[in-house]
């Protein structure tokens, strides 16, 4: 799987300190979904293998990899959009769990966020980086429009399978199986008696107990400035997963015009408001993943308005003419190191 370029996710660890502490900690890091992932203990356990922990972690991955991606044409994911078929198409349950999280998500955001937005992102060029010559006419985005709808995809539970309610829908689970590839890795670490970790999937993370400093993780969400390294705000959690989703690198310029990478379903176009970047911290990566998103694509006044209504801890950048502001929820402020 692949991870479209259009979802910038940017969140850096850092560094903890003293020679005693590295000397325990435990890094395992890989290739996975187009991008790559690392996994930090503080320690690991004794009884515990790093090679076979390392091909665990690798197991679960290329599953998840096998179910959901895009770009393999023997995943679940491609089966199912290469099918013309309406009927009920099994699928693992962990896709059927993805999917079910994305069309809430659709539900709650409004259809900010949209597993079926395939034929709009291919229409604009999304992730080609140049300008789709000439512009999607109105005409062009109606009609790519049409398979679009999050709640035109159903879900069963008991025997898992999703359906299509036509038959040129296509589905992508980018925005939303990263973070359900981090807490599936997580899991597998807390089940093996790994407390003090932290999972990070192209800038998605999770992370559980103590850092190998002893203290809580410390994690630090970029400045959307495009500067390296340089941090907007940083945030200390001992359990819990981060996610940003920003398109201050990811955009085309057209006739004197910016325009952004992400695409609005609602609307067709490409987002244009100041909004820059959300973070979204919760218990699962899978949620934060998804939401982070849906509120970037929602802008900074709808979406904090469902930020709100959800209890999300979630933090707001948007662009003025001089610089950045920051827009936070209560929950989010919790974990800020000021």
């Amino acid at each position: 799987m692949r991870i479209h370029s259009f979802i910038v996710c940017l969140v850096t660890v850092i560094a903890f300190g003293g020679d005693a502490a590295a000397a325990a900690q435990t890094n395992i890091s890989g290739s996975t979904m187009g991008t790559t992932y690392s996994v930090m203990l503080a320690a690991l356990p004794v009884g515990i293998d790093q090679d076979r922990l390392h091909g665990e972690l690798d197991e679960i991955l290329d599953r998840v990899d096998a179910q959901m991606s895009t770009y393999r044409d023997d995943s679940e994911v491609s089966r199912f959009n290469a099918s013309s078929s309406t009927a009920w198409f099994p699928v693992s349950a962990a896709t059927r769990e993805v999917v079910a999280e994305a069309r809430h998500v659709g539900l709650l955001s409004h259809g900010a966020f949209d597993l079926t937005v395939v034929p709009l992102v291919e229409l604009w060029g999304i992730g080609r980086r140049i300008a789709p010559t000439p512009l999607p006419s109105d005409e062009a985005i109606r009609r790519a429009a049409v398979p679009v709808g999050f709640s035109k995809v159903e879900t069963r539970k008991g025997s898992p399978a999703i359906r299509k309610q036509r038959s040129d829908m296509r589905i992508d689970l980018s925005a939303i199986a990263k973070g359900f590839a981090v807490d599936r890795l997580a899991t597998h670490l807390e089940s093996r008696g790994i407390e003090d970790y932290l999972v990070e999937i192209g800038g998605e993370l999770r992370v559980g107990g103590t850092s190998p400093a002893g203290g809580a993780w410390r994690v630090a969400i970029e400045r959307p400035s495009g500067e390296p390294l340089t941090a907007q705000t940083v945030v200390a959690l001992t359990s819990g997963a981060v996610a940003t989703s920003g398109d201050y690198r990811a955009y085309f310029e057209h006739g004197g015009r910016r325009y952004s990478h992400i695409i609005d379903p609602r609307t067709g176009r490409p987002v244009a408001h100041e909004l820059v970047s959300v973070t979204v911290v919760d218990r699962s990566a899978m949620r934060a993943d998804a939401y982070a998103t849906a509120l970037l694509v929602l802008g900074p006044r709808a979406g904090l308005v469902l930020a709100a209504q959800q209890g999300l801890a979630a933090l707001f950048v948007s662009r003025e003419r001089d610089g950045f502001i920051q827009v936070s929820t209560p929950q989010f402020e919790q974990h800020v190191i000021h």
